[in-house]
């Protein structure tokens, strides 16, 4: 078996274990940087799959553009609570 499909199957393994933890763990700030880390997993997957494009677009907008949505919303939340 090759090396970087080894490589590649752990790294789901991580993603799917991290994913579930998303869904498991309670302060909303620790999942939106899970999910984050999710996605930068991800873009590491599709550049051991050999495709280098869908990985940088993960990486810039999954992993980079989300998580500063979630965090500005979260912040424009708890500041209209007050």
């Amino acid at each position: 078996m090759n090396i970087t499909i080894v490589f590649a199957l752990i790294l789901a393994i991580i993603i799917v274990t991290m994913a579930i933890a998303v869904l498991v763990v309670k302060k909303i700030k620790t999942a939106v940087l899970v999910s984050g880390v999710v996605s930068l997993l991800a873009s590491i997957v599709y550049l051991l799959l050999a495709s280098p494009d869908v990985a940088m677009t993960e990486a810039a907008i999954g992993s980079g553009l989300t998580t500063i949505i979630f965090f500005y919303v979260l912040n424009k939340m708890r500041s209209s609570d007050v």
